[in-house]
């Protein structure tokens, strides 16, 4: 049985003011804390590339995780659209060579912005039972300053940098349970790099969001034979406090369950999902979580985690 058995992360230690961000564009504080979500943005060194938050993350999970050894990873596989320089060789070549892993190693990456987390569990859950590997670390990393256009109001307030390992392998602490996906190019242009710079119609992804998501998220329900009153958790990626504070109303008194933490980083793109798994999803309480990615493509992931019984 392939699953969960950790997480970790790492967060960058640069910082941008938030507030007095929103402020030079005639937002105030209010706006800050109950639009964005977050005060603060994350934002990776100068001389940090894509492939040097990969590595940061792994080892950190190594650290958290004395019983998986460097020499144990099987695969390493990085959820990214902003690798290193120009995108080729693959950011996971490059971080597989600055962690020393040996050159047996499968490694390779998915481009996928949002949704990105929840496709990559499934793809690489697939890939591992196919070759009949153990162990295999999933690592998110799309650092957006790498092409932010910090005059842009609509982008340079929600985005920061951070990356996440996960390690997939036999007696985890979650299984992959039902799970949907879908993508639709129609809205390709609603989030897009032209000339060097990330692009978005927050509007139209506000709508997409809040009205795609609940319903993809009861199809898995619907497959799992659950409802929203069995879930214990929902861990939405945190598009921005707006979107997040939208679907939790709509799901009425099952709101609550909804986790809402952007941990003084921002919208972190594909690592939104397993930072909230990494801090609340190993809660001994809780038995079902629901998770659910959105944005780029656009694109979107539903899934149901089970807690293991072992």
């Amino acid at each position: 049985m392939i699953g969960i058995c950790s997480i970790a992360s790492y967060i960058p230690e640069g910082r941008i003011d938030n507030i007095a961000q929103a402020q030079s564009f005639g937002r105030d504080e209010t706006f800050v804390q109950n639009k964005l979500g977050t005060t603060t943005l994350s934002v990776k060194a100068e001389n940090e590339e894509t492939s040097d938050l990969c590595v940061k993350a792994v080892q950190n999970l190594l650290a958290k995780s004395p019983e998986l050894k460097l020499e144990d990873i099987q695969a390493l596989v990085v959820v990214t659209q902003n690798g290193d320089a120009e995108g080729l060789p693959h950011t996971s070549a490059v971080a597989q060579h600055k962690l020393g892993l040996p050159a047996h190693v499968a490694c390779f990456d998915v481009s996928l912005g949002c949704s990105g987390y929840v496709y990559g569990l499934y793809v690489l859950k697939g890939f591992m039972q196919a070759t009949g590997l153990k162990n295999a670390v999933l690592v998110t990393a799309d650092p957006y300053s790498k092409i932010m256009d910090r005059n842009d109001r609509m982008t340079t307030l929600l985005f920061g940098d951070a990356a996440t390992a996960t390690w997939m392998g036999e007696n985890p602490v979650w299984k992959l349970g039902p799970s949907r996906f879908g993508g639709d190019g129609s809205g390709a242009e609603y989030l897009v790099v032209k000339d060097g710079h990330f692009h978005m119609n927050g509007r139209q992804v506000f709508n997409f969001a809040s009205l795609k998501i609940i319903p993809h998220m009861q199809e898995v329900l619907d497959e799992a034979q659950m409802s929203m009153d069995d879930v214990d958790a929902i861990c939405l990626h945190q598009g921005s406090g707006a979107i997040v504070d939208a679907i939790a109303k709509r799901l009425g008194d099952n709101g609550s369950k909804v986790i809402k933490d952007m941990f003084g980083a921002g919208n972190t793109v594909s690592s939104s999902i397993p930072m909230l798994l990494e801090h609340y999803g190993f809660n001994d309480d809780w038995s079902h979580v629901l998770l659910s990615g959105f944005g780029v493509g656009l694109s979107w992931g539903s899934a149901l985690l089970v807690r293991s019984e072992d």
